[in-house]
C-alpha cells in the first residue's frame, strides 16, 4: 500500500459554466476549503462519484442526505477549492480520512 500524494488545490467546478471535476475513480480522500476555512472531507471507493454527490440535483449525483451540505457548496462556487488524493484500497482511504479528522476544525463535522 502505497498512499499517493494529495493533488494540487482547484477551484471546484460549476456545472451551470460546464465545470470539469478532476477526481479519481477508484478509492480516496477528498477535501473542500473555501480560503482558510475548512469546509468538509471525505472518503469513497469512487471518489469522483462522492464528490459530485456535493452538488444538488440536478447536477449533483448519489444520495448524500446531508442538505446543508450540498447548499453551501453550491452557494459558494466560485469560491471552494478541492483537493483529492487517490489510495489502492477503501480501508487506506478511511485510514487518512481519520488523519484528515484529527488535524483540522472543519465546518462540517461528518
Amino acid at each position: 500500500m502505497k498512499t499517493q500524494a494529495w493533488s494540487e488545490w482547484r477551484l471546484f467546478p460549476d456545472p451551470r459554466q460546464c465545470g470539469i471535476l478532476v477526481a479519481p475513480v477508484g478509492p480516496g480522500c477528498y477535501e473542500l476549503r473555501d480560503g482558510e476555512q475548512p469546509i468538509l472531507y471525505g472518503q469513497s471507493a469512487n471518489l469522483a462519484y462522492r464528490i459530485t454527490s456535493l452538488l444538488p440535483k440536478p447536477w449533483g449525483c448519489g444520495t448524500r442526505r446531508n442538505h446543508d451540505k450540498r447548499d453551501y457548496v453550491f452557494k459558494h462556487l466560485g469560491k471552494i477549492e478541492y483537493r483529492t488524493l487517490a489510495c489502492d484500497t477503501r480501508s487506506e482511504a478511511k485510514i487518512e480520512e481519520g488523519i484528515l479528522r484529527s488535524q483540522k476544525e472543519y465546518l462540517f463535522k461528518d
